[in-house]
């Protein structure tokens, strides 16, 4: 028996996502669709009102200012094609090739002015269903433009009036991931000092450092979706103060990240089997230490800034270090590791 496989264009994952979108918003886009419906008919009895319904059903949005967006989008979609088709229909009314003008015109005017996918796709298709269906129903350019500008409008009311979402949780959730990820790069480093290396483990210690990169990008982008979340939003004065030290403490991440790439690059490109001999490596480990210590202390800090802390929730950077004089063939990387070290430290507690 000969078996067959599916193209990769047909493969379930083509179709499928790696997680549902919020039950509530699913809840939000039926009951905007619904009113949208039976609110057109309300208005405009005389014909199905499609064009409600799909422009309630596309305005709904994971934020109110992509809700606000979308309708724009639709809204002004549905009136220049309606517009292109009235103005084409005069000129050529009569014939049937006139669609195709009326398509290819749409598509060239949402070039020419930039629009985005949403209104370019939006204007050639208005303007085909008017010269398509609206040729023989008076007023149907008018109705539509009506109908699609009753169901944005639901569609935007719907998810304000109905817990309008705030996306803060992916926020101070990746946040915290990287910091905690910062912090284990210290320790990972400090625990690399004080044993001899080969030469995968130095590679290996690379690869995690760089990996913080592509965390802070995801944090970054969290917390941009966090203050789309928040912008028209009713809700955003109750939301506002969390997001601000959210982003706050992503601010103060972002240049660590690169100090503790430079670090574990400097030790990986300098590194040689006399080190361990150093006498001043270990005061060098035991500061990154503290630094990844204090640096799990920033989000517990931005979690709960009014509580008394503990005897382990003191900042550990405090002491000053001394170091001897070490051999001239590793200064360049005690040099690099005592200011890298350095500007953590004030990057840590420079705003306390």
């Amino acid at each position: 028996m000969r078996f067959f496989r599916l193209p990769a264009a047909l493969s379930s994952s083509r179709l499928r996502t790696a997680s549902r979108v919020p039950l509530l918003q699913v809840v939000k886009t039926s009951v905007a669709t619904v009113a949208a419906w039976f609110v057109a008919i309300l208005v405009l009895p005389s014909e199905l009102p499609i064009f409600a319904a799909i422009a309630a059903l596309l305005v709904v949005q994971p934020s109110v200012n992509q809700s606000f967006g979308k309708a724009i989008e639709r809204s002004v979609g549905v009136i220049a094609g309606v517009i292109i088709a009235s103005l084409i229909g005069l000129l050529f009314s009569g014939q049937t090739w006139v669609i195709l003008i009326a398509i290819v015109v749409s598509i060239l005017f949402g070039w020419v002015f930039r629009l985005t996918p949403g209104s370019a796709n939006q204007i050639p298709i208005s303007a085909m269903l008017v010269l398509a269906i609206g040729a023989a129903t008076p007023g149907y350019a008018i109705d539509r433009i009506i109908e699609t500008l009753i169901g944005a409008a639901l569609g935007v009311i719907i998810n304000v009036l109905i817990v309008p979402p705030v996306a803060l949780g992916p926020a101070e959730r990746d946040v915290t991931l990287l910091t905690g990820e910062l912090a284990s790069s210290l320790e990972r480093l400090a625990a690399a000092l004080g044993t001899p290396q080969t030469q995968q483990q130095l590679d290996a210690l690379m690869i995690q450092a760089r990996l913080l990169r592509p965390m802070r990008e995801s944090a970054e982008a969290s917390v941009r979706q966090g203050e789309e979340s928040l912008t028209l939003n009713p809700r955003q004065t109750a939301h506002r103060t969390r997001l601000e030290d959210i982003h706050r403490l992503l601010d103060r991440l972002s240049p660590i990240v690169t100090r503790v790439i430079g670090m574990t690059r400097a030790f990986h490109d300098h590194y040689d089997a006399s080190l361990v001999e150093e006498p001043s490596l270990q005061s060098i480990a035991i500061q990154l230490r503290r630094a990844a210590h204090d640096l799990r202390l920033l989000t517990r800090t931005t979690e709960a800034p009014d509580a008394e802390p503990s005897v382990d929730e003191v900042p550990a950077l405090t002491a000053p270090l001394r170091l001897i004089r070490p051999e001239p063939e590793h200064w360049m990387l005690f040099g690099s590791l005592m200011e890298d070290l350095r500007r953590i430290r004030e990057e840590i507690v420079g705003s306390e």
